[in-house]
């Protein structure tokens, strides 16, 4: 029996077939009417250029963002450093591997401090390189890739660190010394960059192509002090436009940094050695009495400052001890710490009680400045009597240590030519009265009060744990 088909939706049958063998045609007639009314998928709508405008907008600015918050970090680690090693150490550490792969930062030699005038010939010395390091735990095929990675930057893959020059002298008028005089920071493949890195890396050193490399000269308050090389390996994006405006502030930051390093550095050995001119080279030796004596600071930073003891023999076998301290740690307290010793030594040769050294001594302090604070503990032993006599101006109390190695703290005695004996009370709002007797009371081990024919004297003591 002939079939015509009736649409194109499927194929009908004209006449009355056997049931079995009319069945699977209907239901391929259904299937397909079926497939039929289910809609087509719409078509993916062509983004116009306007879209693709805002997607490349919202990307540069996220890597915007991503770039001052880069520098803003940097910035304050490099600046956290101290020390001339800190700093170039928080430059490396900034650097890689955020912005770069490798690192290399030359400095001059000898660095000029202040107002010198540096010496010739111009020479760069290679303080610190630092690079993208493979761990220990990663296997070997990381680390064939690492090494083929790292392979086009200055590096050879059989050493720890990069074989560049260990020094470099800038010729004048050379492709280096033009680069370093226009402060900016250039691209490797830059002609100017093309002709100064063979220059300052060494002969046969290879260098990366492209964008992969930026020279940044290190410019401090006065002059050029050095040079960083930042690399970037082959998988890596290479460096854009805006990238030199971060090499620029990561080297400002650095050099800036590297000159008050070398200020301070050349401060504190200047004090550290006034302070050693100053202090005593030995002890006198006074009949009856042994003296020893070590200086020891609280910490490495405290080394150099206004510290000062000194031991000055009397008449009758006596001896005065004295012990100081200016606040600061810089040239000018070792100065003014110069000058109070000077006193004491004037003030004790005249044998005066200890109560009017200090006194005079806090005279000439007031006239050195009002702006620096200095303490000050002032004592005389006899030997004869067996009696030490001392008088302390805000200094931390004396300790006296016993063979058995118990340790207490002295007696201290305030008198006052008031006879009325001090008690405890409640301080008004208004009132300080009461107060320091209470302090007393809660710290000192013993305290007690004497009358005077000219006064009274407040004594206390403090114990001290031995260590």
């Amino acid at each position: 029996m002939t079939e015509h088909p009736t649409s194109h939706e499927g194929r009908q049958p004209l006449a009355a077939r056997p049931q079995e063998r009319t069945r699977p045609r209907q239901q391929d007639a259904a299937a397909a009417a079926a497939a039929a009314a289910v809609p087509a998928p719409a078509a993916a709508p062509n983004p116009g250029p306007g879209a693709a405008a805002v997607a490349d907008a919202q990307a540069a600015t996220r890597r915007e963002g991503d770039r001052l918050r880069f520098v803003g970090a940097a910035t304050r680690r490099i600046a956290r450093g101290i020390d001339l090693d800190e700093i170039v150490l928080g430059l490396c550490r900034a650097s890689v591997p955020t912005f770069s792969d490798a690192i290399l930062v030359y400095l001059r030699d000898p660095l000029p401090v202040g107002d010198e005038r540096p010496v010739s010939p111009f020479v760069l010395r290679l303080r610190r390189s630092d690079r993208l390091r493979v761990s220990d735990e990663e296997g070997a095929e990381a680390a064939g890739s690492e090494t083929e990675r790292l392979r086009p930057l200055i590096l050879d893959p059989q050493a720890d660190l990069m074989p560049a020059a260990e020094l470099c002298e800038v010729r004048a008028g050379g492709a280096l010394a033009e680069v370093l005089r226009g402060v900016r920071p250039v691209f490797g493949d830059s002609a100017a960059a093309r002709a100064a890195l063979p220059e300052l890396l060494g002969p046969g050193r290879s260098v990366p192509t492209g964008h992969r490399a930026i020279l940044a000269p290190l410019r401090g308050r006065r002059r050029v002090i050095g040079a960083a090389v930042f690399v970037r390996g082959t998988e890596r994006t290479p460096f854009e436009a805006s990238d030199l405006l971060v090499a620029a502030q990561l080297a400002t930051h650095t050099a800036l940094g590297i000159d008050k390093a070398v200020l301070y550095g050349r401060e504190a050995y200047i004090a550290d050695e006034l302070q050693r001119t100053m202090l005593p080279d030995s002890l006198p030796q006074p009949t009856g009495v042994r003296l020893a004596s070590r200086y020891l600071p609280a910490a490495e930073t405290a080394r150099v400052g206004g510290d000062w003891y000194d031991a000055i023999p009397l008449p009758g076998s006596r001896v005065a001890l004295v012990v100081g301290d200016v606040m600061g740690h810089s040239m000018t307290s070792a100065a003014i710490m110069g000058q109070l010793r000077t006193t004491a030594q004037t003030l004790a040769q005249l044998d005066l009680p200890p109560q009017e050294v200090l006194h005079h001594l806090d005279e000439q302090a007031q006239r050195l400045g009002s702006d620096r604070m200095a303490t000050c503990l002032y004592a005389v032993y006899d030997p004869v009597a067996h009696r030490i006599t001392i008088a302390n101006a805000g200094h931390p109390p004396p300790v006296l240590l016993h063979l058995g190695g118990r340790a207490e703290v002295l007696r201290c005695e305030v008198g006052d030519d008031s006879p009325q004996l001090p008690r405890q009370r409640r301080a008004r709002e208004t009132d300080e009265g009461g107060r320091g007797l209470f302090l007393v009371n809660r710290l000192a081990r013993r305290w007690g009060a004497t009358r005077l024919s000219t006064g009274k004297v407040v004594w206390f003591e403090m114990a001290a744990r031995a260590q």
